[in-house]
């Protein structure tokens, strides 16, 4: 009889085969032109993973140690650097960014404070009434263009009124960190928090010594099929405290450690929390309910508290989730502007979740009964995967993990789908047809039956079996 795992860092190691053969099962599904994944605990990488293409014009297979444009993480980044100027006593949160940035003097956003536009609640302008740099229609403003949106539209809204996200707020963020520390955003984090960590592929803006070393950026698809084409990299200037770095998976759950409570290396517990206390709730219309703290936001997922940070940047879409009272980690990274970097790394959580509560059911599926594979018929496929000692089946095309999981377990020396209320075929049994070499010819779960992924014809589904030979 197979056991499950009886510590959570033992647990959480038995995941990488199921959350890759999931996140892979996912991102094909989705059309996904390239997926780098990284999931650690209390400081440990546990493991890390690259599917797809790094770039689809050449061809160039994505690999664990290409970099990524993480985009908006950079505030985080930022709002570190601002939480250990003031642990330094170099800056208060109360302060306002014109005592800083003196051009600001004179005009409404100068009054807003540190505070305020670490937690987007300063009013301000997200991305200047011209935005289209981010189309890449002409260059990302640099610190005399960014002056000039601060000066001429900076203000929106007065200060605590609404959650107003902002690029622009993050940018004046930058210019205070320059000019309480004299010296640029880039020398200045390099120092605070890059150096201290070690992260040797992570920086705060493009590094064009480096061209080879990135991954590129994809268009989306705006619509079914369409061809992505490659989207070039570009210095995102005075932006870069809101936008502009980059890292790999690996080094983001090297970084999301160092927000776990008890992990000082960066800052003090008493400042994380600061910075992971909710500072805005809010609902957008009938969209579930968002939070923010300052410079992460926060959100519950597969009964967790997690903080963390996604990012947009033409080409690029990432996320990551950190559990900071377990130590738990999370980062997805993708290289399309449609990237799945969010659903995919909530999906991850969800899958640990599935997994720590069938190892908690104590229904560990015995060995005789066991199998794993991914398996398709005309209603879709699924990835039978081991979660927590017992199986799951995971639909490839569900939304989440969650409303896509199906548990399987022992009743009467046989496998039947777990018993609670549904729709499906609860209750009913799973029945496993070997070939002669013992190979699995066909699954049926309930009244459907599957078959192997690579043996399926999609296109007649009523012909399990392709025409040509199976090697």
């Amino acid at each position: 009889m197979t056991s499950a795992p009886t510590s959570r860092r033992d647990l959480l190691a038995t995941l990488r085969d199921p959350i890759v053969q999931w996140v892979e099962g996912q991102a094909l599904s989705r059309g996904a032109t390239g997926v780098q994944l990284a999931v650690g605990y209390r400081g440990e990488l546990l493991f890390e993973h690259a599917w797809g293409l790094a770039d689809s014009e050449t061809g160039e297979e994505l690999r664990i140690d290409h970099l990524f444009r993480i985009a908006s993480h950079s505030k985080t980044f930022t709002a570190v650097a601002i939480m250990q100027l003031v642990e330094q006593g170099e800056l208060r949160l109360d302060d306002r960014a014109s005592a800083h940035v003196t051009e600001l003097a004179d005009v409404p956003i100068g009054a807003a404070t540190v505070r305020e536009l670490l937690g987007h609640q300063a009013g301000t302008i997200r991305d200047s009434s011209d935005g289209d740099f981010w189309q890449h229609a002409f260059p990302f403003p640099d610190r005399a263009g960014l002056l000039r949106v601060l000066r001429e539209e900076g203000r929106v809204f007065a200060p605590n009124t609404h959650f107003k996200y902002s690029n622009i707020g993050y940018g004046l963020l930058g210019l205070i960190i320059e000019a309480v520390t004299g010296e640029s955003y880039d020398a200045t984090t390099r120092r605070l928090i890059v150096e201290p960590l070690g992260l040797a592929d992570t920086g705060s803006e493009y590094d064009p010594a480096r061209a080879g070393d990135y991954a590129a950026g994809h268009t989306a698809r705006l619509v079914a099929g369409q061809p992505r084409a490659v989207i070039p990299h570009v210095d995102t200037r005075a932006l870069a405290s809101a936008t502009g770095w980059y890292a790999t998976a690996r080094d983001l759950v090297r970084y999301g450690s160092a927000h776990v409570l008890g992990d000082e290396t960066l800052l003090s517990d008493a400042s994380k929390r600061l910075m992971q206390r909710e500072e805005s709730r809010f609902t957008v219309r009938d969209q579930p309910e968002a939070r923010y703290g300052l410079g992460l936001d926060l959100a519950t997922i597969a009964d967790r508290e997690v903080v963390g940070h996604s990012g947009g940047y033409p080409g690029h879409i990432t996320r990551t989730w950190i559990d900071p009272v377990d130590g738990l980690v999370v980062s997805v990274l993708t290289n399309d502007l449609d990237g799945p970097a969010g659903p995919l790394a909530t999906g991850i959580l969800q899958l640990i979740t599935l997994a720590t509560r069938a190892a908690d059911a104590g229904e560990a599926t015995p060995d005789e009964l066991r199998f794993t594979g991914r398996f398709a018929g005309a209603w879709g496929a699924y990835e039978v995967v081991d979660l927590g000692g017992s199986l799951h089946a995971l639909s490839l095309r569900a939304p989440d993990a969650f409303s896509g999981a199906t548990r399987l377990v022992p009743r009467d020396g046989r496998l039947v789908i777990a018993e609670e209320p549904s729709f499906a075929e609860a209750g009913e049994p799973v029945v496993v047809t070997r070939d002669a070499d013992g190979s699995i010819e066909r699954v049926r779960m309930g009244a459907m039956t599957a078959w192997p992924f690579e043996r399926f014809d999609v296109s007649r589904p009523h012909v399990p079996f392709l025409a040509v030979p199976a090697e």
